[in-house]
């Protein structure tokens, strides 16, 4: 017999069962992606989708081999890493000043930054073109990076400013009155506390600034543009390569897990540290 909290069997099964199929939706595309990128050409073009097949590093070797694989690699590492620590920075100092300091229209100011997050960049990429060329900004890293900062603010601004207001001002009064600056009680205590919004806003920017196309094809020329950028280049007039395609679209996708992983733990960390034992 079942207890009250119990859920029917038929329920629970229909549950996992719904849980599995949208797994397998999501990582459809990824194993059709790598496994094409295990074929040559003319395979790809025979045979269609197939999971049974002699495996080929050829894509890889003719991908890594090329002249300006480095150069694009080590460009887009440059954006998405200084654009997510700058963006880091200046979204926790505006968080915690919507969420701490009383002025007129702060709520509206905290929950309309999400709004500016809702602009498709695709709209974005002819008047950016524009103020950025005239600013002289236009195929440069700097940039980018600047775009990227202002894409990604609005909304890490909108996420640290919930974690900000979970965190109890009386452990910064505390803090003031042991002697602490306001400097100090930002890095001392409301930062450790914030952890996982730190995490989280890093994933998404992070993944944003490294997986971008459209402004940065925009923006960017043969010496620095981006990885995502770089796999159009075998979209020719000959037709298209698809091995190399994927290929490289796999050697793309390592870096953002990596990142993801590295900061999922700091989520993990940040809430079992802050669960309470009953």
């Amino acid at each position: 017999m079942s207890t009250p909290n119990q859920r029917p069997p038929l329920v629970v099964a229909l549950h996992y069962g719904a849980l599995v199929a949208l797994a397998l939706c999501c990582i459809a595309p990824i194993v059709v992606m790598f496994a094409t990128s295990l074929k040559l050409q003319t395979q790809i073009f025979n045979t269609g989708i197939e999971f049974i097949f002699t495996p080929t590093l050829q894509n890889y070797r003719d991908v890594l081999n090329e002249s300006g694989f480095d150069r694009y690699l080590t460009n887009s590492l440059i954006v998405g890493v200084v654009s997510t620590a700058i963006t880091l920075v200046l979204g926790c100092m505006a968080a915690y000043g919507l969420a701490r300091f009383r002025f007129a229209g702060r709520r509206t100011i905290a929950y309309t930054t999400l709004l500016l997050r809702t602009v498709p960049l695709a709209v974005l990429a002819v008047p950016v073109f524009m103020i950025w060329n005239q600013a002289g900004l236009v195929n440069s890293l700097g940039g980018l990076i600047l775009l990227y900062v202002a894409v990604n603010l609005p909304f890490t601004i909108w996420l640290l400013y919930g974690f900000i207001l979970q965190v109890p001002i009386e452990l910064e009064e505390a803090a003031a009155i042991d002697g602490c600056g306001p400097v100090q009680v930002f890095c001392k205590v409301v930062l450790p506390l914030i952890k996982p919004g730190l995490a989280a806003a890093s994933i998404f920017t992070f993944r944003i600034a490294w997986n971008e196309f459209i402004l940065a094809l925009v923006l960017t020329d043969r010496a620095t543009r981006t990885l995502p950028v770089a796999a159009s280049l075998y979209i020719t007039d000959i037709g298209v390569d698809w091995g190399k395609i994927m290929a490289l679209g796999s050697l793309i996708a390592i870096p953002p897990l990596i990142f993801t992983f590295i900061a999922a733990r700091q989520i993990i960390t940040g809430l079992t540290a802050g669960a309470v034992k009953g």
